[in-house]
């Protein structure tokens, strides 16, 4: 079997639906990841996740991990799956993207990168042959390839020296993974990542590279981190126009309701973001008619539902005056109802996309629902 069937793509835009093969269960795509950093999704039990959310796949945090519990901890569980107890697909990212952004405690080499530890300063070191080995040992079902998550306001020097120095890792990378086993009695597949800033050449170079490792799948990095926003959706259209149409493209880090409808448009099939879960511990959040802060004064008298049009228990179940009091009592249970929330709302709309991509519609419903997300209630 194929790691991934391409299904249906739109005939009005580049919006795809497919299905990720895993052996902890397939994934319909496209797909939104909610981020699970340290073996949890902050606030959400698992059967929340399971039942209530619905989500197919979750991510895990290398750097995170590595740290705390550890990867000898991870290893005598049984890995990642078996420690926190879920049973669908896991993804790792590959910690580059934490360890850079410890600008003042890290230094970067051609070996890897050294670091402090933000819990108890230890000095640290990552290189892409022990990010295989961690990432093996903490059991991912997808791995992402080390690189360096070069920042959006890069000039063109230091991401054309970055972009290489990612592609002369990722070749570390693939050869490390390649003559490892797999952990666990499950197969482990390796992304590489694109990167190369806002410069189409070098998304273009990048992109072209990577497709000619014949991996699994692939991720787009480096975007969401500086740049406008209008320039992202660029940059994937660049690297999309390259990628193999019968792989998987993971678009790493974004982001809003909107931002997912727009990668969508342009031939995206998994997505990850913190958002949903830190903006509802904020007291925001995302739905059909528009976003809701949910500290306004606005609505400390009503009591309708949270959310008529949600499709989550807690939508129905609780008032908009409730969980705005929740809220401004510093209530835990606030921050976990709204995360849920937002976490169902983001699984509910990548499955509304898949179905109006089989149904030929995609486009159509994609130009009215946009503006709707879009604006504050």
């Amino acid at each position: 079997m194929a790691f991934f069937d391409l299904i249906h793509t739109d005939s009005c835009s580049a919006a795809r639906a497919g299905v990720v093969h895993t052996d902890h269960g397939d994934i319909m795509t496209p797909i939104f990841m909610p981020v699970g950093t340290v073996g949890t999704v902050k606030g959400v039990q698992r059967r929340e996740l399971e039942d209530d959310i619905k989500a197919q796949i979750i991510l895990g945090n290398t750097y995170h991990l590595f740290l705390r519990p550890g990867t000898e901890i991870l290893h005598q569980a049984g890995g990642l799956h078996r420690f926190e107890g879920w049973n669908r697909p896991i993804l790792t990212d590959s910690g580059g993207f934490q360890v850079f952004s410890l600008t003042d405690i890290r230094k970067m080499t051609e070996e890897g990168v050294q670091f402090s530890s933000h819990i108890d300063g230890r000095k640290l070191m990552f290189t892409p042959e022990n990010v295989m080995d961690i990432e093996r040992e903490i059991g991912a079902d997808i791995m992402m390839a080390f690189d360096e998550c070069c920042p959006g306001t890069a000039d063109r020097q230091y991401a054309t020296s970055s972009m290489q120095r990612t592609h002369r890792w990722l070749d570390r990378c693939i050869k490390r993974f390649d003559e490892t086993p797999d952990l666990y009695g499950y197969k482990q597949h390796l992304f590489p990542i694109v990167q190369g800033c806002v410069y189409k050449d070098l998304r273009q170079d990048a992109a072209k590279h990577l497709r000619d490792l014949d991996r699994d799948g692939y991720a787009i990095g480096g975007l969401a981190v500086g740049e406008p926003t209008e320039k992202m959706y660029e940059m994937i259209e660049v690297v999309n126009d390259i990628l193999p149409k019968n792989k998987p493209r993971y678009l790493m880090g974004v982001g809003t309701p909107w931002n997912l409808l727009e990668g969508i448009e342009r031939g995206v099939d998994m997505f990850d973001c913190v958002m949903p879960t830190r903006n509802g511990r904020n007291g925001m959040i995302f739905t059909q008619n528009g976003v809701m802060n949910m500290r306004n004064k606005k609505w400390e008298n009503d009591f309708t539902e949270l959310d008529p049009c949600g499709t989550s228990h807690i939508d129905h179940e609780y008032t908009r005056a409730y969980v705005r009091h929740l809220i401004h009592a510093q209530e835990m249970l606030g921050l976990e109802l709204l995360s849920i929330h937002n976490l169902a709302f983001y699984l509910w709309l990548v499955g509304e996309a898949r179905k109006h991509i089989l149904e030929g519609d995609f486009k159509a419903w994609k130009d009215d629902i946009t503006p709707r997300l879009m604006q504050r209630m």
